[in-house]
């Protein structure tokens, strides 16, 4: 009798610890597939976007993950160029069979990747929350693939004309990237001001990849010649800086607005950095648009959300991304919606149950109609609105500190 109960007992434990691996096979983490700049002088973007998601991964998983499974970003750099992220895309697809594709960093390279949610279709393979506001994801045939949380460069460029003209600002001159993020930000600013019966008095372009040694001389020239009184720069953060700092060079103090890919944080940080080598003051007249509130507003949930995990995040970039440096930044506009962006995920997953299938991603996104996730505006989505946020806010320099424009009066005509 007493040999058969130890029998029993090990084969329970057996059955045991078998179940436990069983468990553990059936649980792997749940892994999401991010392309974008981890190199070169857009990088601040994708290692910002990268940081923001991570903590909020790394705060989730350390409470025990989503229904118990952890959450995991897979993130190859492609240099803010179209073909390796062609390639990353693939891989993400065919060998590392992501979850979904997440948190994409650029209109170029998104833009090329769109055809690949069409030949994988029977994949159920979906791009969630790419860092881009351009229209060729948000139309068809490939919207239905896309989800967004932020607003577009038309809402941002429509904006932004708004108020210049409000201001008496009707001199406006267009500062472009010469690919479809530039030429989308180009035609947005033309439709803005064509509700007023105008056009831009001057437009120049320059070409993707240039930084902040390029010279824009001649781009500030056409312009300053053009007697502009007011400039939409749609660049990177880089040739943004490049642009702006040889404009005041030419003494041209036209009020300067940048879109939210130029991620103010990092325009001003290198306006600074150059600006003091040269005893200039490049950030005065400028402003900078971003699709999410100001991670100083500690009155929203979502910001005190947000600064907790970067505060306690462990901030480790995977070494294959770290191969050109950077200085992070404990709080950034880009963080904080890469933060949020992965905030969505978690909801669609705990939405999803204890067997998560990539299958049931619009359903599930799409059911999320006036979700307060702590910001100053709810996330909708439906089955006609695949972009979550339509709201644009416009920062500053003042102080030292990155803060909303309080008042515009200062640049009236």
């Amino acid at each position: 009798m007493g040999a058969m109960r130890l029998l029993g007992a090990v084969l329970l434990a057996g059955l045991l610890v078998c179940g436990g691996v069983a468990r553990a096979a059936e649980d792997p983490v749940i892994t999401f597939g991010m392309s974008a700049a981890f190199t070169g002088p857009s990088r601040g973007l994708g290692i910002e976007l990268y940081r923001g998601a991570s903590a909020c991964f790394e705060q989730v998983n350390a409470k025990g993950g989503v229904h118990g499974r952890k959450l995991g970003i897979t993130a190859l750099d492609d240099g803010y160029n179209p073909l390796p992220t062609i390639a990353n895309t693939i891989q993400f697809i065919e060998r590392d069979d992501v979850f979904a594709l997440f948190s994409y960093v650029g209109t170029p390279t998104v833009t090329r990747i769109l055809p690949l949610l069409l030949k994988y279709r029977d994949r159920h393979v979906y791009l969630l929350f790419p860092f881009t506001g351009a229209e060729p994801h948000r139309s068809e045939p490939y919207s239905e693939f896309v989800f967004n949380l932020r607003a577009s460069y038309m809402q941002e460029t429509e904006a932004v004309v708004d108020r210049l003209i409000a201001l008496g600002r009707t001199r406006v001159g267009i500062f472009y990237q010469a690919d479809a993020y530039g030429r989308g930000g180009w035609d947005g600013v033309r439709r803005a001001l064509a509700k007023y019966g105008l056009k831009p008095v001057a437009d120049v372009s320059y070409p993707r990849g240039s930084g902040t040694e390029y010279s824009y001389t001649e781009q500030a020239r056409l312009l300053h010649e053009a007697d502009i009184d007011a400039v939409v720069c749609i660049g990177t953060y880089a040739s943004g800086a490049g642009f702006i700092r040889d404009l005041r060079d030419m003494g041209n103090t036209a009020l300067a607005a940048s879109v939210s890919f130029a991620d103010g944080d990092n325009l001003i940080r290198l306006l600074v950095e150059m600006g003091g080598a040269a005893g200039v003051d490049y950030t005065a007249d400028l402003v900078h648009m971003q699709v999410v509130p100001c991670y100083e507003d500690l009155g929203l949930p979502a910001v005190r959300a947000y600064r907790a995990a970067m505060d306690s995040y462990s901030g480790v970039l995977p070494a294959h991304l770290g191969k050109e440096s950077y200085l992070p930044k404990r709080y950034s506009a880009v963080s904080f919606e890469g933060y949020m962006n992965a905030r969505l995920i978690v909801e669609m997953l705990r939405r999803m149950g204890a067997n998560p299938d990539k299958s049931k991603i619009p359903r599930v996104l799409e059911s999320m109609a006036d979700l307060d996730v702590g910001l100053d505006m709810p996330v909708s989505f439906g089955p006609d609105r695949h972009q979550g946020l339509d709201r644009v806010y416009f920062m500053m320099l003042s102080g030292g500190r990155h803060v909303p424009v309080a008042d515009w009066e200062r640049w009236r005509r």
